[in-house]
């Protein structure tokens, strides 16, 4: 494991921006597969990256969600959230946009293997020591592959999908995800963490035991993992 302690956010963003920078750029002769995250950490990775992309065409690099979340007479979140962030300002052409989603979740561990793999996936950590939408208290072991998850498992997990829906009348019945076998899968791991808020479950998925409970403890076995950490989301952490 690489873990990457920064100052601050800012920091962490400008780490991070090059991370995915380095990737994109290997596009440039290849084709190169990335898994990106939404939400508000890679918000700032994001818009430092923006005019590099605007200015530069790497069209043999193709984009991957890995969850989505279904709503009811809406758009589906996670790649509602990435347009905004990320597709439409960086002006990525849909046709290197790959979706993952309701439609064809049983069908997307053939396709990845078909395209060659995912090079690198960029994950967040959740409160829960969830990464993608592998939460604790979803998972029937580590060994799944891209899967649907009800949203009626227990009443956390309920309250929240139905508050991101925008009420239980929008919130569909389940959402779909990359498992723990689909991430294990890929070639790369990068996780962005950052704040306070993060510094107790960040402490247990790289010290605590690797268990269903603390979901991304697993990602610790992958021969290819790095933790990008500002200080506070590192502040609890062995030093040394």
């Amino acid at each position: 494991m690489n873990l990457i302690i920064t100052e601050d956010y800012e920091n962490m963003s400008r780490v991070a921006a090059m991370e995915l920078m380095g990737w994109i750029v290997k596009g440039k002769n290849k084709r190169v597969n990335l898994a990106v995250t939404g939400g508000k950490t890679p918000a700032g990775m994001y818009e430092i990256i923006r005019d590099f992309l605007k200015n530069n065409r790497f069209e043999n690099v193709h984009y991957y969600n890995f969850d989505e979340i279904p709503v009811k007479g809406g758009p589906s979140l996670t790649m509602d959230t990435l347009n905004r962030l990320f597709f439409h300002p960086c002006m990525i052409d849909e046709a290197q946009i790959e979706i993952f989603g309701e439609k064809n979740y049983a069908d997307y561990d053939k396709k990845l293997k078909e395209d060659g793999g995912i090079d690198m996936i960029m994950l967040g950590l959740g409160l829960d020591g969830h990464f993608c939408g592998n939460l604790s208290g979803t998972l029937n072991g580590f060994g799944e592959g891209c899967r649907a998850v009800s949203n009626y498992l227990n009443e956390r997990i309920e309250k929240r999908l139905a508050f991101l829906s925008g009420g239980t009348d929008k919130m569909a019945d389940y959402y779909v995800t990359f498992g723990p076998a689909t991430v294990m899968g890929c070639k790369n791991i990068v996780m962005i963490v950052s704040g306070l808020e993060k510094a107790e479950i960040l402490k247990k998925v790289l010290e605590g035991p690797v268990c269903e409970e603390v979901p991304s403890s697993l990602l610790r076995l992958h021969p290819n993992f790095t933790v990008i950490a500002d200080k506070d989301a590192a502040s609890l952490l062995r030093q040394g």
